[in-house]
């Protein structure tokens, strides 16, 4: 009975010991994902590949914590935990974070935060504050957007598509890009019949609503649809597999989703969570600092697979970027102009559907 007993307490010794390993030992790297998983294809997916070669590379541990809500109060249970657990930097991906970085960069003066897509402001919007253990990261998704939209055109598509989610900066910025884009190419090849439907949905969830939008666009003429809105591409990607026509993605390479994207506006996540893990580990954090990644820092681009084109070539791709690098053009983007119909000329024609 005696030994019985024994048996029983050492087995539940070691099982509060194993259980409390993971919150004692912790993890030094962690990311705190926007709700959804870690393969979302999209901003939490890229991040955390960021995360992981980094990490794998230099045989530091890493973690990642999803939040139960998608809440303020919510995001800063799960930097709590990060924190409490022993992480030095926390990666936060997306502009909702904003309001929980802005209330843990004081809560956590020693930990290092990279938010990407925002900066910290009070959850009001009226009070903007950033410390020095805060990175604040945005993208160039104008110049994104621009390549897309010249992709399109050197193709050969000429009834282009626009569907982003909310219109929020960075979905009206990736919008302005891929008209300005396809009007840069129609002009080099002398096309002056471009012509563009452009929309907000007003949601970044799928629907039933924006698939039958997108299926209506394809069975009026439009040949691709560039898709910027999170589930939104999901529903868009369904009704050009049924209408045989094709799609751009958006933030990440999206091809494994579906066989009718051709190319896929990207920003380069991975490689800018990449280059703040290693700033932070070689003690060059750039604390404080609030920057724009864009062609000229490979912050934004197209996937590196031109097997879907017939006519648009890496060379042309080289050739574009290297301008948008150079600063040959000058992009106008959401505080330049204040509707796309702004940016309509004898060459593209824009049809904004409410």
């Amino acid at each position: 009975m005696f030994k019985k007993i024994a048996l029983m307490l050492s087995i539940i010794v070691f099982a509060i010991s194993c259980g409390g390993s993971k919150t004692t030992q912790g993890s030094e790297i962690a990311l705190i994902t926007d709700l959804g998983t870690i393969d979302d294809k999209s901003f939490n997916q890229g991040s955390w590949e960021g995360v992981v070669k980094y990490a794998t590379e230099n045989n530091i541990s890493h973690k990642y914590y999803q939040p139960e809500e998608k809440t303020t109060d919510a995001y800063i249970d799960s930097i709590d935990l990060a924190v409490k657990a022993g992480a030095k930097i926390i990666v936060t991906p997306g502009f909702l974070f904003e309001p929980a970085i802005y209330i843990a960069q004081d809560s956590y003066p020693e930990t290092m935060f990279v938010l990407l897509d925002g900066r910290p402001q009070d959850g009001t919007s009226t009070d903007f504050r950033i410390e020095k253990n805060v990175y604040s990261v945005y993208y160039a998704e104008e110049q994104s957007g621009f390549l897309a939209g010249y992709a399109a055109v050197k193709e050969g598509y000429t009834n282009l598509g626009f569907m982003g989610g909310m219109a929020v900066p960075a979905v009206i910025r990736f919008g302005y890009g891929f008209v300005q884009g396809a009007e840069y190419a129609a002009t080099e090849l002398g096309i002056t019949n471009i012509n563009i439907k452009y929309t907000y949905v007003g949601t970044f969830n799928a629907s039933p609503e924006s698939q039958t939008l997108a299926a209506s666009w394809y069975r009026s003429g439009t040949q691709v649809i560039f898709a910027c809105g999170g589930g939104v591409g999901n529903s868009v990607m369904a009704a050009a597999e049924q209408n045989d026509a094709y799609v751009i993605g958006v933030d990440v390479d999206q091809s494994a989703e579906s066989p009718t994207i051709i190319t896929s506006a990207i920003k380069m996540l991975g490689e800018s969570v990449y280059g703040a893990l290693d700033s932070y580990y070689n003690n060059t954090f750039p604390g404080g600092q609030i920057v724009t990644l864009d062609a000229s820092d490979n912050g934004v681009g197209l996937p590196n697979d031109f097997s879907k084109f017939k006519n648009f070539t890496e060379p042309d791709y080289a050739s574009i970027y290297q301008k948008l690098i150079s600063s040959d053009m000058q992009l106008k983007k959401d505080t330049d102009v204040k509707s796309v119909d702004e940016l309509a000329s004898d060459t593209t024609k824009i049809e904004f559907i409410n």
